[in-house]
């Protein structure tokens, strides 16, 4: 998959495409059927993404809490298994959040890009103010000579499938209910840092990771399905993982470390990505270490009872 940042300087091989637009936090399902109307409705054309970085709510409300679903690295990773060919990953600033919708259209879309199809679901905004709507790209891509279709939204029980509403079910501790809005386990991805090793003197040694940018989900313990990505270590294992900010030792900055079962070696530097499957319990103190080791052992039995039925 190519990459592609600026639309001003585009190749002529990166032209033509048929595409998905949208933010695609989450790559969820409704993310998902947009891209195979982007696939459908050009099958001769290269299929892609239209998206931003920074996500435009970082870009006007940067002191905002975190609330990505993923990093871009992960979603340009996860589009890429969908079989997008380009993404177009636009660099989000003020010079493009200034075009009107107009501009953007024709600017971006068609001169810039050369886009042969656009697809975007029904509550599509575009262009400086979000002044404009999925009824004013029909006509202007009728007017500018690319095609446009218009997505309906998808439901989950009686709710619209959406990141808000991802993220709200990760933050009540219901990973299995934002796994079925996703299409597949909520994965936190990134490079293992170095700790204070205090799970390696309480014999679970942990992999520890920075949830920083992201949405956090709720605190405490999780059974989870992890990839190590590269290294020597490479492959798929069954743990136990806690989001939070360590209580017992009296943390203030939260982050997610990760206990792989059955595992022997060194992962730091590594990338990983831990798929969260169900949530055990919320993050405890307790009056000793002794308590804190029993509770560790019944959360790890736990997992492996609940991960043995994935």
């Amino acid at each position: 998959m190519r990459i592609i940042r600026d639309y001003q300087f585009v190749e002529g091989q990166d032209r033509g495409a048929s595409v998905a637009i949208g933010n695609f936090d989450g790559v969820h399902r409704g993310h998902r059927s947009v891209i195979d109307l982007a696939r459908q409705a050009a099958p001769d054309a290269p299929l892609g993404v239209v998206t931003f970085e920074p996500h435009p709510r970082e870009f006007f409300a940067p002191a905002a809490p975190p609330f990505r679903l993923m990093s871009a690295a992960a979603r340009a990773s996860r589009l890429g298994k969908l079989g997008v060919e380009k993404l177009y990953q636009l660099n989000f600033n003020a010079a493009l959040s200034g075009l009107t919708p107009e501009e953007f259209a024709s600017k971006v879309l068609a001169k810039g890009l050369g886009l042969k199809h656009v697809v975007v679901g029904a509550d599509f905004c575009f262009g400086k103010g979000r002044a404009g709507t999925a009824e004013d790209l029909i006509r202007f891509g009728r007017d500018m000579r690319f095609g446009v279709t218009i997505a309906p939204l998808m439901e989950y029980t009686e709710h619209t499938v959406s990141s808000t509403a991802i993220r709200q079910a990760l933050s009540d501790g219901r990973p299995r209910d934002a796994a079925a809005m996703l299409g597949h386990w909520h994965r936190i991805e990134g490079t293992v840092v170095g700790g204070e090793q205090r799970g390696r003197d309480l014999g679970f040694p942990t992999a520890n990771m920075s949830i920083d940018g992201l949405h956090p989900p709720a605190f405490g313990v999780y059974a989870v399905l992890v990839d190590v990505l590269d290294g020597p270590h490479k492959g798929s294992y069954h743990g136990a993982a806690s989001v939070g900010v360590r209580p017992m030792f009296n943390g203030d900055h939260p982050n997610i470390e990760t206990f792989l079962f059955d595992f022997t070696g060194d992962l730091y530097g590594a990338t990983l990505s831990v798929g969260l499957v169900d949530y055990l319990r919320p993050e405890m103190k307790f009056d000793g270490l002794e308590g804190l080791i029993a509770q560790m052992d019944a959360d790890c039995a736990k997992a492996r009872e609940i991960l043995a039925a994935v």
